[in-house]
């Protein structure tokens, strides 16, 4: 088991700190790696219109796009730390399966999940970069599941229009609040998610088996 503790640090002080605290293992192959929960009241937030860059589009969800977000989510997280949180991540089998599990069941929202295509001006094929999916968690609460950015398309603001994008989807759904899962140690996330409106509300262990 791991243990869980409530936090919920007034200034950005604390969010740092705990972010460089360095994963724990128990010395039998066992390793815990910190995870904030974040959450987003939309009566306190006042969100921004996503913008994405040129040549940058998304897609709604559609079943027949199901493949195409597996393949980004795989090439989002195969090299991160999260593949070694969750192992599914580190295969593209893995990551075709969270995309099934996800996008089947009765608490998914279709209007959350979105694709990110690039499309250069100058021609040659399109490239698909950022991928992201929801649930309905409660009547009020939806989760974000997976955001992912692909290394090359990072640095752009890609990943703060796709969260964006989700969040509308959110709302218009009823949702009043939203909240997503994060390794500490992904500074980039926490602060984007931070920026956007996102608060931490607890810290949790996630144990990872290192064989």
């Amino acid at each position: 088991m791991f243990r869980i503790t409530i936090a919920a640090p007034s200034d950005e002080t604390s969010l740092a700190e705990q972010s460089r605290l360095p994963a724990q293992g128990d010395g039998m192959g066992l390793s815990y790696f910190r995870r904030f929960r974040m959450e987003l009241d939309f009566q306190e937030s006042v969100l921004a219109e996503p913008e994405l860059p040129d040549e940058y589009f998304c897609l709604p969800w559609s079943q027949a796009l199901a493949d195409r977000h597996a393949m980004v989510k795989f090439a989002s997280f195969q090299s991160e730390i999260d593949s070694q949180v969750f192992r599914s991540l580190s295969e593209i089998t893995g990551c075709r399966r969270l995309v099934e599990d996800i996008t089947t069941q009765k608490a998914f929202l279709p209007e959350t999940t979105w694709l990110v295509s690039y499309c250069p001006s100058t021609g040659g094929e399109y490239q698909d970069c950022a991928t992201i999916q929801g649930v309905k968690q409660t009547s009020v609460m939806g989760a974000i599941q997976n955001v992912g950015v692909i290394p090359e398309h990072r640095g752009m603001g890609i990943g703060r229009a796709l969260v964006l994008q989700s969040l509308q989807g959110f709302r218009d759904a009823g949702m009043r609040r939203v909240y997503l899962e994060v390794t500490a140690q992904n500074k980039a996330a926490v602060n984007l998610y931070r920026s956007i409106g996102f608060r931490l509300t607890r810290t949790m262990y996630k144990a990872a088996d290192f064989d």
